[in-house]
């Protein structure tokens, strides 16, 4: 396991560091530095300290643990890996994500999995522990998407304008959802057994990661989001 101190460095600096050998590193003294790992492959990294935006853009099949906070933009484009946060996401989480996982034990900003799309048997998934902000699944084209809202203290959920141009994939929200206005293209139900099967495999993995109860976790109700097929968002641009 190899060290990196950060402190004085930036980003390219980092970055030149990760390839120059080994694969598995920490990085200590982080404080925004943008673009770290950004396309890197069979690499293990732990972060602590809070690093900038794009985390893991464009990640091909690397694993990034941050023991903080982390900003915008985590995951733009990943293709493959994994990236825990061990603590809040800003904007955009998972934007364009094709493929992977992204774990956040907190909260998550604005705009996280805007424009989130499967690609050929890749399906990106992102799981956020506690609430996401407005437009969440925005323009959503596949893969999945869970808000489990632990510790909300009586907020909502999500906020404004989820699924907004949404016409791919799944949001799953551990609620009810009465207080959430959704879109026209789109329905939102309650989940079923057999749709709640589909992600235990994640959940199980991320209470792993995270030292929660699968048991308590599921105790609650789930709200399935998908587009809807008979009002899909494209007739907002086709003319009649």
């Amino acid at each position: 396991m190899q060290t990196i101190d950060a402190a004085d460095l930036d980003y390219r600096a980092i970055n030149e560091a990760l390839r120059e050998a080994g694969n598995d590193f920490i990085i200590e003294g982080c404080c925004g530095q943008k673009f770290i790992a950004a396309g890197m492959s069979h690499k293990n990294l732990t972060i602590n300290g809070i690093p900038g935006n794009a985390l893991g853009a464009y990640l091909n099949n690397a694993n990034i643990t941050v023991n903080a906070n982390a900003q915008d933009a985590v995951g733009d484009t990943m293709n493959e890996g994994k990236i825990l946060i061990h603590g809040n996401i800003g904007d955009a989480a998972g934007y364009a994500m094709r493929g992977g996982k992204i774990y956040v034990q907190g909260n998550a900003g604005y705009r996280a999995g805007i424009h989130m799309k499967a690609y050929k048997e890749k399906i990106p998934v992102m799981i956020i522990g506690g609430c996401a902000g407005s437009f969440l699944g925005e323009y959503q084209a596949g893969g999945v998407i869970i808000v489990l809202g632990f510790h909300k203290d009586n907020k909502r959920i999500v906020g404004n304008f989820p699924c907004t141009g949404m016409h791919g994939g799944k949001i799953f929200l551990r609620s009810s959802c009465e207080d959430i206005d959704f879109p026209k293209q789109v329905t939102a139900r309650s989940a079923a057994a057999d749709e709640l099967d589909e992600i235990r495999e994640y959940l199980s993995e991320y209470c792993s990661d995270f030292g929660y109860s699968i048991e308590e976790l599921l105790s609650e109700p789930f709200t399935v989001i998908t587009p809807d097929s008979k009002n899909p968002y494209k007739r907002m641009y086709v003319a009649n």
